[in-house]
This record gives structure tokens, sequence and C-alpha cells, in this order.
């Protein structure tokens, strides 16, 4: 028996500009407070974040505070949560973001309608003054289904290229299996692996229609936006994945697709970490060929011979058995 239907957790540092439009966003979910834990988790913050949260834990009636005296990350700060956490589901914010009203509500009741192991929904995006809707890439909704059909086509997005943990709710029995945990101690990229994890281990998912979730894109602030050695982590996050595949009886299925999306986001953080010192340049280049030397070298060839030119040159340095690569190139 759980104590509650549902267990929030919010976790944030200096959060304390955007707590007030989260908090009376949270008051108008309608009457799921009774049977709801609100976890808030205190990453460190050194702004007003404690005293707005004395201020807000009034307005709900089973309101926990937890502090972490310094930043331990949104991964660690997460997991902090989760041990707290009594519901039968679970759902993750972020302090900076808010919900439509009654989104609360709508994922509460796809939950007890469909009964599957984690349920994923659309969200809004917020920059300034425009909003868009950002649509799972699922075209089947309010089925259950095997999670695994949401990892292919390799070519198309699919819901491992969806990795928010905020768009969506989890049932309690995800955690018991020891599957919704986040990778530890990961400052950036900490939901890579943790959507392949659930999509290959779950038992059940679906994705339903309810875009109540509103995400600022475009802070200043954001760790998004900075370019250090946090980010890096995307590397330990692709060999998470690399495990994972490498694990599955059907693996030769799935090595496409994690390599696939292995070489764009290469490619992509390569073009963001060039004008970045030279130390830091060449970590990534080590740590991405270290990485890259858990692909099996047939399917890394396969897939790399059908990348675009541009993202081969970028890229092939930065690979094991770099030569071998650069001779595909010029076949």
């Amino acid at each position: 028996m759980t104590d509650f239907d549902l267990s929030i957790i919010i976790p944030a540092k200096d959060g304390a500009p955007y707590l007030s439009t989260l908090f009376r966003s949270l008051r108008q979910q309608g009457p799921v407070w009774d049977r709801t834990q609100l976890i808030f988790v205190n990453d460190g913050s050194s702004d007003e974040t404690p005293e707005l949260l004395d201020e807000f834990s009034t307005w709900f009636p089973h309101f926990e505070v937890l502090t972490n005296p310094e930043a331990t990350g949104l991964a660690n700060a997460r997991n902090k949560g989760l041990a707290s956490a009594r519901g039968e589901h679970i759902i993750f914010l972020d302090g900076d973001d808010w919900l439509a009203p009654g989104h609360l509500s709508s994922m509460l009741a796809a939950a007890h309608r469909l009964g599957v192991d984690f349920i994923r929904c659309d969200h809004t995006t917020v920059e300034g003054t425009k909003r868009v809707r950002k649509l799972a890439p699922m075209s089947v909704r309010d089925v259950p289904l095997d999670p695994k059909v949401g990892i292919l086509p390799v070519y198309e997005s699919t819901m491992v290229d969806y990795p928010f943990a905020w768009a969506g709710i989890f049932h309690r029995r995800v955690l018991e299996q020891g599957i919704l945990h986040f990778p530890e101690n990961f400052m950036t990229a900490e939901d890579r692996s943790w959507i392949w994890r659930l999509h290959l281990q779950a038992e059940s998912f679906a994705v339903v229609d309810a875009p109540g979730i509103l995400y600022r894109r475009g802070m200043a602030g954001s760790l998004s936006r900075i370019v250090d050695i946090r980010q890096l982590d995307f590397i330990r996050a692709f060999g998470q994945i690399f495990d994972l595949v490498a694990s599955e009886p059907d693996a030769d299925r799935l090595w496409p697709k994690a390599i696939r999306n292995w070489l764009a986001i290469l490619d992509h953080q390569i073009n963001r970490f060039a004008a970045s010192p030279a130390s830091l340049r060449n970590q990534l280049r080590r740590g991405a060929r270290t990485i890259s030397a858990k692909i099996p070298p047939e399917y890394l060839r396969e897939e790399f011979v059908l990348q675009k030119q541009g993202r081969q040159l970028n890229v092939s340095s930065y690979l094991n058995d770099a030569p071998s690569l650069m001779l595909e190139m010029v076949k």
C-alpha cells in the first residue's frame, strides 16, 4: 500500500523568480491535493528559495522540502526526491516550468485508465510571448504499447529522442524495479540513458494527448546554454546506452538507432565546443574515442557511411578506429 495516489518531485537551484508561477499553477490542478505528495528538492539555492518555500508550503497539505546544502545536479536531486516518494504514481517537474489548469488530473486519469508502467505526453514550449506545442513522436495514442516500439525506426524521431522526464507520469513499480532512477552525478544529459532504460526494460507504456506542461526555453542561466566540462556528460550517457543495447537479445536491431543518435549529438557537441579551450576539446575527443570503442565496428562503419559528408568530416577523428573510417569516406 502507498500513502498517496501521486508524488510530484520538483528539484530546483536558485529558482525564486519562477516559483510563484509554478505554485500558482499547481493550485489550479483540481481536487488532487488530499492524495498528492509534493516534494521540493532545494538543490543548494543561494537566493530567496527557502523563504518562498516556507510561504508556499502552507498552500498544500502534504508539502515536503528536502535541502542539499550545495548543488548536486538535477539527476541526484531527482533521485533524492524518489527516495522520499510514497505515491502510487510519480511526476517530475522543473522549478522554472508550470502547468496548465487540470493537467495533473488529466494525467492521473490516464494512468488509472490505462494501467501501464509509464505514460508520455506532449508539451508546450514558451519563449517570450511565443508558445509552440511539441508533440511526443508517437502517433498511436491512448493505447497500451510495448515500450520497445518507441525506439525504432532508426531514421525517424522516436520516443527515445524525446527524453524529457517531466513529460509523463510513472507507476511506482518502475521505481521499485530500479529503472526510474537517474544516473548518479550527472550534471547534464541525465535523461539520455534514462529514457533508453525505460523503453528497454519496462513492460508497458502509452502516449496521451495532454500538452499541459509549459516549458521555458532560452533562459540565460540554463545549463543547456553553457559550454563547459559539465556538457561532456553526454559521453558517459552514451556509454550507458551502448551497454544497455549490447545486453539486449535483439541488439542488432537497436545498434543502428543508438549509433545514429550518437553521431548526431557528437557532431552537435563538436560544433558547440569549437571555441572552447584546447584542454576541453581534447577531453571531448579522448572521451568520444573511448566510448565509441563500445560499438561493434561493423555497425559503426555501416552507420558512418550513411552520414552526410559534413558530419563524417566533423566526427571521424573523434571515433575509435578513425583511420579506417576515413578510408570509408574516400571509397
